[in-house]
């Protein structure tokens, strides 16, 4: 180690250099006159002390605004410091440096001149005035802060004997307010308040009353220890008692195991911290043990509910993590859109920081498997720093998975919200319920009705299970379930849930999760790097759209898995180093595409129109033929078409009988002419009310013998008196019709709202004509001289870019569903 210990003397305050050196410091607040010694290891700051040292040795002292900044920015600083000189200097054996340096004089920063390799600033000297006041009001407010100071010495607060003799002798209210400010331990950001005040009288006056806030929190602390020694009294007698009591049965040999089992419990109960009424039953139980023989049945039992009691996490909890940008990061780092959720997540943080006590929501998460909704959860527990729980509802049929059974019952255990809150160790951890759509309910109770306490935020701050019979706060927990479907959960609960529907993705999106996720995940799993192989992005979306139909990406998995799969095998086998995968190639590994997509129709045809169906796997192109032949007006109706869109056909063909004479239809064909409709895969099964516009634009075009146009897809319910109502699963049809390169869409005139919830790239380059009646459908999709009528139509650019996920189709009129499942 060397020191340096100069011989010099402080230069005067009118003689401080304007530019100097500048040492961040981030634990202290530096004032005039205080001797103090730092120790210095960042580079920056031994850099700016050996310019000092190699000037006049004097330095400009500031404090950080932030002391977690490793590496601070000038505006990082405060603006007002002390300027010091440096009186001593010890390199220490760890590379660090401690100095001891002597406050001069309070100056603020004009300007950062330089900020590599350290800090340089120009400076501006802070010189004070004596007060203009009486000498009657300068007594009065120094033996104010004398007497304030001596309060709180007498409640307990520690100050060193030199530092009160200096403060019994300062008559000076700056200086006196400087050493006060300096000495009582106040926060950074308080004493620094202190610091920037320059009139001497105004800064004496803000420690006085600081003195007396001071003053009060010390007043009450000593209340709080009074009252925790009275109890600590008790406490401490019973220890001796009980501690005598043992000492005793040791001596006389009756200290036995069920002894020390009681006290064990009992130290575990002191421990948990339990709520009173939850301590009080604990300690009934524990008594009633204390007195029973060991080996009693019922002393089991009651063991046993001990030891659940003892490990739930009554008090035990885990910091939120509170702030928005690093959660916003994991968020985006581990799932590829889903921008409503993910708002939603962000938006509870935001409150939760303004307001610390809040109840936990109750979110819902609904969608098609696959896209994410499990994972989701796990995703939001690391971006809050929570603990995690997951429990499967799917198959629960007993009230007691839920509530726990009665002590009474042989084998009773509490439910699996206690036995969730034991796993995650914690009290507010963020609670996920899989598959709440799929829960069942027969002779032993209903496990839907159940969860209406569970996830009611009014009632869950109270949950009584049956086996603990006492309440449990769920307030602090962040529950999410998830569901396929809506349908089929109970209206209440449903009621209680935040809904998000999470619809599924599109092709753009799948592509983008592969290669941000899937991709390096499955050559993670199977020892591959991309030294080995490269996947083309043709190559993939072929996968995507040829080998995979499904709202999510779990098959786009398993089919990447499996190409990989046989990469690794030929690596292994030293046939190749790298390969390439294309289209050209993608059958040596996955065989011939599964999906072959609807080929598009050559020219306009008499009674074919081409409707748009939702299905469970996103959307899909729909065609509907009609065709008449000599009968008796029969109409036949195929195609594997459910109930509902069999009624929307009767609908339709009694809408063109009435509009038969404006068609140029005649009539007489009715009672002479059969009519056939047809609607291909008959397979398939299809249900719903949305294809009633595209089988009323058949017939008419089969009646009529006008063709419809071929680039024109449509989807729309229809009523007997024409009118077109809204469907749902818009985005899944408008995502169909793109793939099969359709660039016009007819759409309910209500749905027109629902375009804003697409996004702007997914409509870029698409017509959508928005009709209220069915005779503008067909004055657009039939090819004929006769003017069309005006209608509105909604170019794409006029769509709206905000990235939201589409209602799903149970929200509105229910559409075509199609099944994507291929009969053998």
């Amino acid at each position: 180690m060397t020191e340096d210990t100069p011989d010099f003397s402080p230069p005067a305050i009118e003689h401080i250099p304007q530019e100097l050196p500048l040492l961040p410091v981030r634990d202290i607040v530096i004032f005039p006159y205080m001797v103090l010694p730092l120790f210095v290891g960042r580079d920056l700051s031994i850099k700016a002390i050996e310019a000092a040292l190699a000037g006049d040795r004097l330095i400009f002292l500031t404090t950080q605004k932030n002391q977690e900044t490793e590496q601070p920015a000038s505006e990082d600083l405060h603006r007002t410091g002390t300027v010091g000189v440096i009186m001593r200097m010890l390199k220490l054996p760890d590379d660090r440096i401690k100095i001891l340096v002597q406050g001069l004089a309070k100056a603020r920063i004009q300007d950062v001149t330089q900020t590599t390799p350290f800090f340089s600033v120009h400076i501006e000297t802070i010189t004070e005035k004596p007060p203009a006041i009486s000498p009657l009001e300068h007594e009065a407010i120094i033996r104010s802060a004398r007497e304030g100071l001596e309060k709180l010495l007498g409640l307990g607060k520690v100050i060193m004997p030199d530092v009160l003799t200096v403060i019994e002798n300062l008559d000076d209210p700056g200086r006196l307010a400087d050493i006060l400010a300096s000495n009582l331990g106040l926060k950074i950001d308080l004493t620094q308040e202190v610091l920037e005040i320059e009139e001497p009288l105004a800064r004496l006056k803000r420690v006085n009353d600081i003195l007396g806030k001071e003053q009060e929190v010390l007043a009450m602390q000593h209340k709080i220890q009074a009252e925790a020694k009275g109890e600590m009294d008790k406490t401490q007698r019973e220890y001796f008692l009980r501690e005598q009591l043992k000492a005793i049965q040791k001596e006389l040999g009756e200290l036995d195991d069920r002894t020390e089992e009681v006290a064990d419990f009992r130290h575990r109960i002191q421990e948990a911290k339990m709520p009173e009424k939850v301590l009080k039953e604990a300690e009934k139980q524990l008594k009633r043990l204390e007195k029973m023989h060991q080996e009693s049945a019922e002393a089991g039992t009651i063991r046993t509910y001990l030891e659940w009691l003892v490990e739930v996490p009554w008090s035990r909890h885990s910091t939120d993590n509170l702030d928005i940008a690093q959660a916003s990061k994991v968020l985006h780092e581990d799932h590829y859109d889903l921008e409503r959720v993910k708002e939603r997540i962000l938006e509870y943080l935001a409150v939760r920081k303004l307001k610390a006590k809040m109840k936990g929501p109750i979110l819902c998460f609904s969608g098609p498997p696959g896209v994410g909704k499990t994972s989701l959860g796990k995703s939001i527990a690391r971006a809050l720093g929570r603990e995690f729980v997951r429990i499967s509802l799917g198959g629960t049929r007993d009230e007691a998975e839920i509530r726990g059974h009665r002590r009474t019952y042989v084998g009773a255990l509490p439910g699996r919200i206690i036995q969730g809150l034991k796993q995650a160790g914690t009290n507010n951890p963020v609670f996920m319920l899989d598959e709440v759509d799929k829960i069942g309910m027969d002779f032993r109770g209903d496990p839907s009705a159940a969860l209406l306490e569970v996830l009611d935020p009014e009632q869950n701050n109270a949950f009584v299970d049956h086996y603990l019979g006492v309440p449990v706060d769920l307030s602090d927990v962040m529950f999410i379930t998830t569901a396929n479907l809506i349908d089929p959960i109970l209206s209440a609960l449903r009621d209680r849930m935040e809904i998000i529907e999470i619809p599924g993705y599109s092709e753009e999106e799948k592509h983008g999760i592969a290669q941000r996720y899937l991709i390096p995940r499955q050559l993670e799993e199977h020892g591959i790097t991309t030294e080995h192989f490269h996947l083309t992005d043709a190559c993939l979306t072929h996968i995507i759209s040829q080998y995979t139909r499904e709202a999510g990406v779990r098959n786009l998995e398993r089919e990447l898995a499996k190409v990989m799969r046989k990469i690794a095998k030929r690596i292994a086998e030293g046939k190749i180093k790298k390969y390439q995968v294309s289209p050209r190639n993608l059958h040596q590994f996955l065989g011939v595409p599964k999906f072959v997509p609807e080929q598009e129709q050559e020219k306009d045809e008499i009674g074919v129109s081409t409707g748009l169906a939702w299905t469970e796997a996103g959307g899909d192109v729909l065609y509907v033929e009609a065709s008449t032949s000599k009968g008796k007006g029969q109409l036949t109706l195929t195609g594997h078409l459910g109930e509902v869109m069999k009624e929307s056909a009767h609908a339709a063909l009694s809408y063109i009988r009435s509009q038969a004479r404006q068609l140029g239809i005649d009539s007489s064909v009715f009672a002479k002419q059969d009519i056939h409709i047809h609607v291909p895969a008959g397979a398939i099964p299809k249900d719903g009310p949305s294809a009633g516009i595209t089988i009323a634009t058949a017939l008419a075009s089969c009646l009529s013998r006008l063709p419809i146009k071929r680039d024109i897809a449509m989807t729309g319910e229809i009523t007997l008196r024409g009118r077109i109502l809204p469907i749902g699963g818009l985005k899944e049809k408008v995502l169909a019709a793109k793939r099969a390169h359709i660039q016009t869409i007819i759409i309910p005139k209500r749905n027109q709202k629902d375009l804003d919830d697409i996004p702007k790239h997914l409509v870029r380059g698409l017509e959508f004509i928005a009709v209220d009646s069915m005779s503008e459908v067909l004055k657009t999709a039939l090819r004929t001289k006769t003017p069309k009528l005006k209608s509105a139509r909604i170019p794409s650019h006029t769509t709206s870019g905000r990235r939201k996920k589409v209602a799903s189709p149970s929200n509105a009129r229910t559409p075509i569903r199609q099944k994507v499942t291929k009969a053998p």
